[in-house]
């Protein structure tokens, strides 16, 4: 590995852009300038991005009011590849290391992202595999610990136990000594127990607060009416904790119980420690449908329809 950047000033690149908000098919590739990296920053050649809901949200402009950002604009957040250049006095990596976290617009060959929220890729995983843990892994990380508070012995339901948050969800709260319950489509039921639920909700064939009650913490992926759904199944003083859109405090105090919001704060030393986790065994990496950058639209569209098993990932180089 070398300090010497493996790109050239003033190169392009390609990335996944919209310039309006929109459906998927807003989500063009275009030649955009490859990003340079300031203090504190490293440049990363991408070899896979996750595809997280919150990326097409947005696109269609969902967030806007609050969150805005500048048109046009690369979506993503998640990714895994090789460092391709230090942003000034950065000595925390070097070039040509393999690194996996959070950056800003990683829908590209290239991605921005701080060293703060960067660390070495996990040795037993693909980038693929990689690109899928960041966010998917600290919203569980925050939802179940730094939110719900979940200790040993404790009941957790995890609605949406097989998707990007919720298979991560699962593994910890298990790792952690709970008794865990999840809520999955029929494909999924066999998948989800294999993570370690000791009980799997089909769904499909039975509402989960007819067979559920008493529950400590809620971990909510899914969202609108699951949530409301979710309140009469948890004991007295219990918590919600919501990871999809954030819930009413005044409608937990109604219930007796609480809420909170998970936030998915990825950082260094949150993702070494998962690495660490990973290469032990202890946590499995669900990789779900992979598309090729040119077909960024294409995985957003199936991201969007709320289904799936495990994440999403765009396999940009390698």
């Amino acid at each position: 590995m070398t300090t010497q950047p493996d790109v050239v000033p003033g190169a392009t690149m390609r990335a996944a852009r919209f310039h309006a908000y929109g459906p998927a098919e807003n989500l063009q590739i275009e030649q955009v300038p490859t990003p340079v990296p300031q203090a504190g920053q490293v440049l990363v050649r991408i070899h896979a991005a996750g595809v997280n809901p919150v990326d097409w949200k947005f696109r269609k402009g969902w967030l806007k009011d609050y969150m805005p950002i500048s048109l046009p604009a690369v979506p993503g957040y998640d990714l895994a590849g090789t460092v391709a250049a230090l942003g000034p006095d950065v000595r925390d990596f070097q070039v040509g290391q393999a690194v996996y976290g959070r950056g800003s617009g990683t829908y590209a060959d290239y991605a921005v992202a701080t060293v703060a929220s960067l660390a070495p890729v996990p040795g037993s995983l693909s980038f693929d595999q990689a690109a899928a843990i960041p966010i998917g892994a600290a919203t569980a990380w925050s939802g179940l610990f730094d939110v719900g508070n979940l200790q040993p012995g404790q009941t957790v339901l995890v609605q949406g136990a097989a998707g990007g948050v919720g298979h991560f969800a699962v593994q910890l709260a298990r790792w952690k000594g709970a008794h865990v319950i999840g809520t999955a489509s029929t494909g999924n039921v066999a998948f989800v127990q294999s993570l370690g639920a000791e009980q799997v909700i089909d769904y499909t064939t039975a509402p989960f607060e007819r067979a559920v009650s008493g529950i400590d913490l809620v971990l909510d992926t899914v969202g609108a009416a699951t949530v409301e759904r979710s309140w009469q199944v948890l004991k007295p003083g219990g918590i919600l904790v919501a990871v999809a859109a954030p819930v009413s405090e005044e409608t937990a105090r109604q219930h007796g119980v609480r809420a909170g919001t998970a936030m998915g704060n990825v950082t260094s030393q949150l993702l070494a420690r998962l690495a660490e986790m990973v290469d032990a065994g202890t946590l499995h990496v669900q990789v779900g449908q992979v598309f090729p950058l040119s077909e960024a639209a294409k995985a957003q569209a199936v991201s969007e329809s709320g289904h799936g098993r495990g994440r999403i990932v765009l396999h940009v180089a390698g």
